[in-house]
């Protein structure tokens, strides 16, 4: 026996692969350096390439399971490699060539030509315009204008939209089938399942209302306030800024009445008095309704419930924002939200000339959309995204920007 097969290290099986699709078997002991592996891979799949001392350095091993590039001067063992790993062999790529140096002159001009002009230039060239203040407040101070002044605009576009909406024949059936369209999607409904859970439980039905309301429907955290205020004097008390439930249930009631829909023998005078019904009933379900939450948080500092409404319903529901103006000069008032645009000035005169403004009037959608956006500015987005008053939106707010700069 030989002393160098005697003495030879443990002999690894290993599966080579290149990019272009060979594979094959390669053993070769342990202590066999990557070079010689390298040497033994390329006279199995390119004979004849040994010729060149360059091809074996124009080459490189990849293990495949780590992505590691292995080095020539170790060893197998070195490199931890075992037994049936996959090895890559891959060419190198040859370097980029250098670039010349008329090359280099040509790409160093086009970077200066297309530099940006540093300060110096900048006020050079601007010298002789006429200084405009770019104050980052008075930018500021024309968004909270167009907020101010979207709000005025909808509180008038609506009473022009009810006024042209009267006149369809079919305004009626259509505002019936936008009041049940809110009907489905009203907040004040409570979840029946959870509501049964509690009941089941053994606590009032009201309380149980109550408790969901507050704790926005969870039943884990409705049922610790209901064991919390148990023998809280209060704890029947209607959540502020809600009616009781029988006052609702009147008011559903008699709404109900009034949008039953006229007899075939009744004239236009019922259907006009009939439509004025669905506006207010829709009105009065887009009524603001404050987050009991922050409702009894800032009652709790010293504040009057009304005071307190007044100032989430300014703030939109923003229990800090509301908090500041409370503490503050209280501007605006709720009563400049209920205020509309001068009919007569020109910004109003421009969007109801608008194309697009005057079909979407027409739009009873339209008119949802303005409601629902007075009473809740946070739902902008929704209708500006909307296909039927998306367009309307735009326009309102392009006509407002292109006024605004003259």
């Amino acid at each position: 026996v030989q002393e160098e097969k005697i003495f030879a290290g443990k002999v690894l099986r290993l599966h080579v692969c290149t990019m272009e699709g060979a594979e094959w078997l390669e053993e070769v002991p342990e202590d066999t350096t990557v070079e010689k592996l390298k040497e033994r891979c390329l006279k199995h799949c390119a004979p004849g390439s040994l010729e060149d001392p360059k091809t074996v350095t124009h080459h490189k091993l990849i293990h495949a399971t780590s992505e590691k590039v292995l080095t020539d001067t170790k060893t197998v063992l070195e490199e931890n490699i075992q037994d049936r790993d996959v090895l890559l062999l891959i060419k190198k790529r040859a370097p980029p060539p250098l670039p010349k140096m008329a090359d280099v002159s040509a790409e160093e001009k086009r970077k200066q030509e297309q530099k940006a002009p540093d300060k110096d230039a900048i006020l050079k060239a601007t010298a002789n315009l006429p200084s405009r203040s770019v104050d980052r407040t008075v930018a500021h101070h024309n968004m909270r204008d167009f907020q101010t002044e979207l709000r005025k605009i909808l509180v008038s576009l609506i009473e022009v939209a009810q006024k042209l909406l009267a006149l369809n024949p079919d305004a009626v059936e259509l505002f019936k089938k936008a009041n049940a369209m809110l009907d489905e999607d009203e907040e004040d409904r409570v979840d029946e399942i959870a509501l049964r859970q509690l009941t089941e439980m053994g606590f009032p039905e009201s309380r149980a209302v109550k408790a969901l309301r507050l704790n926005h429907m969870s039943v884990t955290q409705a049922m610790e306030w209901l064991i919390e205020h148990a023998d809280d004097p209060t704890v029947d008390a209607p959540l502020p800024g809600q009616a009781p439930a029988e006052a609702t249930a009147e008011a559903g009631a008699s709404s109900a009445e009034a949008t039953a829909g006229p007899s075939s023998e009744e004239g236009g005078e019922e259907a006009k008095d009939e439509l004025t019904e669905i506006f207010k009933k829709i009105r009065r379900k887009r009524e603001f309704r404050p987050d009991p939450r922050a409702v009894i948080a800032l009652m709790e500092m010293g504040f009057d419930e009304k005071e307190v409404v007044d100032a989430l319903r300014v703030n939109n529901n923003q229990q800090n924002a509301a908090c500041e103006w409370l503490l503050g000069d209280r501007k605006p008032s709720p009563e400049d939200l209920d205020k509309g645009i001068d009919t007569n000035s020109p910004l109003f005169q421009a969007i109801l000339e608008n194309p697009v403004v005057q079909l979407g009037l027409t739009n009873p959608k339209t008119l949802l959309a303005f409601e629902d956006m007075l009473e809740n500015p946070l739902n902008s987005t929704q209708w500006m995204n909307d296909p039927e008053t998306g367009p309307v939106m735009l326009q309102i707010s392009r006509i407002f920007q292109t006024l605004n700069r003259t």
